[in-house]
């Protein structure tokens, strides 16, 4: 018996790193899962290697055309949503002396606006009890030079979490945010502009942490399962992080 069996779970952003091993982990664990990627290619990678039970829609969450098109598909196979995991989003390096409208659109178009949308247009399918899961960041809590577009729409990720744990306990629909610290993932290599440099930033990443090493999309997807599964029942509002220590020693 998986911890999801019987269970409808959307992921959205899940062509990559931790998207994909979340994905990857629920259909393992018995859910039919609903999977989202910008890029088509990856898109239809990401389906093959998810395996049985498993749709791909080519969504932007940014783009509210795209959210409606993903809860479209849920409805036409007659099915309702028991657990979201909104993780798509990212980022990149800007000071405050660099930072561009175009930078600002981008990064809070991505992780806030479509945070919100996600959940927002998802409401008429969730069911009573479902689990809501949100990818916050370590940068939220610590003032990382040059990634302070990208830690600021984190917090109100964040943010968003406590206000909507309070606004559907009535429906008794959890809502939780995982926060990672520096894990390997494509998007921590496309934070540098050459392979070298993308080694070098993991090295000082690596460094930072207590555990001292870079953590594993699977381990996020650990906790992503633990949270949305019944062993967390009693759970809602809380920020899980899955960082080596980095945030916390």
């Amino acid at each position: 018996m998986g911890q999801l069996d019987g269970k409808t779970a959307i992921v959205t952003g899940g062509t990559s790193g931790i998207g994909l091993a979340t994905a990857q982990r629920f259909a393992a664990e018995g859910a039919y899962v609903f999977v989202t990627g910008r890029r088509k290619e990856a898109l239809d990678a990401a389906v093959e290697s998810i395996g049985a039970g498993v749709t791909g829609i080519q969504s932007d969450v940014s783009d509210l055309a795209g959210l409606d098109r993903l809860y479209a598909a849920v409805e036409q196979q007659g099915r309702r949503i028991d657990v979201l995991f909104a993780n798509a989003g990212g980022g990149g390096f800007s000071t405050l002396e660099q930072v561009t409208e175009r930078h600002f659109d981008e990064t809070f178009g991505n992780n806030v606006k479509g945070t919100l949308f996600t959940v927002q247009k998802a409401l008429p399918l969730l069911n009573e009890g479902a689990s809501v899961i949100l990818t916050g960041s370590t940068a939220a809590s610590v003032g990382n030079e040059a990634f302070g577009v990208y830690g600021a729409s984190k917090a109100a990720v964040r943010s968003f979490a406590r206000t909507w744990a309070n606004e559907l306990k009535g429906r008794t629909i959890r809502v939780n945010t995982i926060s990672p610290g520096p894990i390997d993932t494509p998007g921590i290599d496309g934070l540098a502009p050459d392979a070298e440099q993308a080694a070098q930033l993991k090295g000082f990443l690596a460094s930072q942490v207590p555990l001292a090493r870079m953590g594993r999309p699977d381990e996020v997807a650990s906790a992503a399962v633990f949270l949305a599964s019944d062993q967390s029942t009693f759970i809602t509002g809380i920020e899980l992080f899955v960082d080596g220590g980095i945030n916390q020693i």
